[in-house]
């Protein structure tokens, strides 16, 4: 269960996390902007920061040479940045910036290096987000090979839908073909033949949801094992919030 504290940010690790745990990090966090383009990684660059978005998406993306580039993960509000970090490391061989702009809080990693050294149970605590995200970065390996593209797409809908908690959700053309690996003339299809099942309505940069319930059965099984898994590790409820 969540625990209600109106001090916390509305991120849901942070609202997840026992009271002691909240402690030894509350006074490190500092409020952010987290503007469009925005990098919280680079690749092979330091991690100077650790990011917890309370709105917006944040995108994971790996480049394989020029123009061939795909994202294999998202969080927003219910996740955080700096993943190499809780591993131990200090660096991303991935990048990862915001596609959907929003609003956060971040802590220095070496600050919160030195809270997970000081208290081990909170570095437990966000490897279960580790653990959650690895699931997610699994099932996106699958539906890409296994899945069609109408399906991958109703998938990323969702997933951006519960990030969001609204259901106009601002997706450039842009953004969704580095989503699903395709090219923009791909995503414009995948659209019309949604807009044609009455399962949303798509206008330039923006994507309405009208149907969930039917996007979820259009997903063809690519969406919830992930989002189980990540209720199952931290105890909330990831879907359609």
């Amino acid at each position: 269960m969540i625990s209600n504290y109106a001090n916390r940010p509305s991120n849901t690790l942070l609202l997840a996390m026992p009271g002691t745990l909240w402690q030894s990090i509350d006074t490190l966090l500092e409020p952010v902007e987290l503007p469009v383009r925005f990098f919280v990684e680079k690749p092979m660059a330091p991690i100077d920061y650790v990011y917890f978005p309370v709105s917006g998406i944040a995108s994971t993306v790996v480049s394989a040479g020029r123009d061939k580039r795909a994202e294999v993960g998202i969080f927003g509000r219910e996740g955080m940045s700096g993943i190499p970090v809780v591993m131990g490391g200090d660096r991303s061989l991935q990048e990862c910036f915001f596609q959907v702009a929003g609003k956060g809080v971040r802590v220095e990693s070496d600050a919160l290096r030195k809270a997970m050294d000081d208290a081990p149970a909170l570095r437990v605590f966000f490897l279960r987000f580790v653990q959650a995200m690895l699931m997610q970065t699994s099932q996106t390996a699958v539906s890409n090979a296994q899945s069609v593209l109408e399906e991958r797409l109703c998938r990323w809908l969702l997933m951006s839908h519960d990030r969001l908690g609204q259901d106009e959700l601002e997706l450039t053309h842009e953004f969704l073909s580095i989503m699903l690996g395709v090219r923009r003339a791909g995503v414009t299809s995948a659209l019309h033949i949604l807009e044609g099942r009455h399962l949303i309505k798509s206008t330039r940069g923006l994507v309405v949801i009208l149907d969930r319930e039917g996007l979820e059965a259009g997903a063809g099984g690519s969406y919830g094992q992930p989002e189980s898994e990540y209720e199952r590790l931290i105890g909330y409820s990831l879907r359609g919030t």
